[in-house]
């Protein structure tokens, strides 16, 4: 359905993503820690190939939406949602969904890069292994890396501890170990918050090449960081998806007052 907003003089076409064209649909979703409601009836399509980042203040709901999509907030105690998240024609939430079959689905790549004390070969190798893989490891680990834009710099120290590696390839390790199994959906957690801007980089060029192969949703409270690398963005702000859209009409002409504030920088 296409949305008609008249801001001044202009009139603006908000066009959702339509449900043919989203990897993952949530609707209407609200999520409880306990007693205390951080999510309030949110839905959202998210579209395949693209990034989508997410974006607004601290505590706004930005990482639970995020980890909404794959059931990581499974493993916080006390969480009970309402509504749907639908994969690829799949209530994720359905009782009958193993959540670690959808994680093997929808990978993610959080905050602080987190290599295993393994090496870097057995970083990346993880999930094909949990998978039962065993034939053609090193082709696929290999590939991972190429994909991550690590191989070059790693071909030669494969057997070497993963820890030993800087914070930005770290990083981008985490990235091939979560691509590794060809997850259709990426998840990405604030990936460059604790980088610093050459590593940034390097990391924000390797999502825009790995857009041709997967879907990516990234959670950014840098919002010029989503400027560039995102094909759509969406506001939230107190647990409400507050709107979205293509990037450059979020960023110039947003509907709510409360987005143009944000992006604007007069509160976040």
């Amino acid at each position: 359905m296409v949305q008609e907003i008249a801001i001044g003089h202009q009139t603006v076409r908000r066009e959702p993503v339509p449900a043919e064209e989203a990897v993952v649909q949530v609707q209407n979703l609200s999520l409880f820690y306990g007693k205390h409601q951080a999510l309030y009836n949110v839905s959202i399509n998210f579209p395949r190939n693209k990034i989508t980042a997410i974006i607004g203040p601290s505590g706004c709901g930005k990482s639970t939406l995020l980890r909404s999509l794959n059931r990581m907030n499974d493993l916080v105690p006390g969480v009970r949602l309402e509504g749907k998240v639908i994969y690829e024609g799949i209530d994720i939430y359905d009782p009958q969904v193993d959540p670690v079959e959808v994680r093997r689905h929808i990978g993610m790549v959080f905050q602080k890069p987190n290599p295993f004390p393994k090496s870097i070969f057995e970083n990346v190798a993880f999930g094909l292994r949990l998978q039962g893989q065993k034939a053609g490891l090193e082709q696929a680990v290999q590939r991972a890396l190429e994909r991550a834009a690590l191989y070059e710099e790693v071909k030669d120290k494969l057997g070497e501890v993963a820890l030993r590696l800087s914070g930005g390839q770290q990083q981008r390790l985490c990235i091939a170990r979560a691509i590794a199994t060809e997850p259709p959906l990426l998840l990405l957690d604030e990936p460059t918050s604790a980088l610093d801007p050459i590593a940034t980089e390097r990391i924000e060029e390797l999502l825009l090449e790995l857009k041709k192969r997967f879907s990516l949703v990234i959670v950014t409270h840098n919002m010029q960081q989503a400027a560039r690398i995102a094909d759509r963005t969406a506001f939230m702000h107190l647990g409400v998806l507050i709107e979205e859209g293509p990037t450059n009409e979020i960023f110039t002409v947003p509907r709510d007052p409360r987005t143009e504030a944000y992006v604007t920088g007069r509160f976040g």
